[in-house]
């Protein structure tokens, strides 16, 4: 009875370890949203529509897609922004790429010229 309990704690204590050691490899190999939220206030309606239009070209270029585009807000605690978009990446990789653009520095002027614009990005849940 001995030899066969102490067997089942060894096959039990294979598994987690097996399991625990599983958890780190599994995790690194699953990769994080990066979410792109911005707060809006647009002041020039012609130039935000450039920046719009070009902005929406390199999100897409990056495999990006928006989740939100400037619909209706609902203030819960606070005051709410006048329109907020979101778009999201696969990983940090498309992220910094589409961050990277060379495009990007012209586009900024663009948008600063035609809004007030808050930004920020936020690590998601892994895939």
């Amino acid at each position: 009875m001995y030899a066969l309990l102490h067997g089942s704690n060894f096959l039990i204590a294979v598994g987690l370890a097996v399991g625990i050691g599983g958890v780190p490899a599994a995790h690194a190999q699953s990769k994080s949203l990066i979410y792109v939220i911005n707060q809006i206030e647009v002041t020039d309606q012609t130039g935000f529509k450039v920046y719009a239009d070009r902005q929406e070209e390199l999100i897409k270029k990056h495999g990006g897609r928006f989740i939100v585009r400037g619909g209706s807000v609902i203030a819960m605690e606070g005051k709410a922004p006048k329109r907020v978009t979101e778009y999201v990446f696969e990983d940090t990789e498309h992220f910094k790429a589409w961050q990277n653009e060379p495009e990007q520095k012209e586009l900024s002027s663009i948008r600063d010229k035609a809004s007030k614009f808050n930004s920020f990005a936020v690590e998601g849940l892994a895939q």
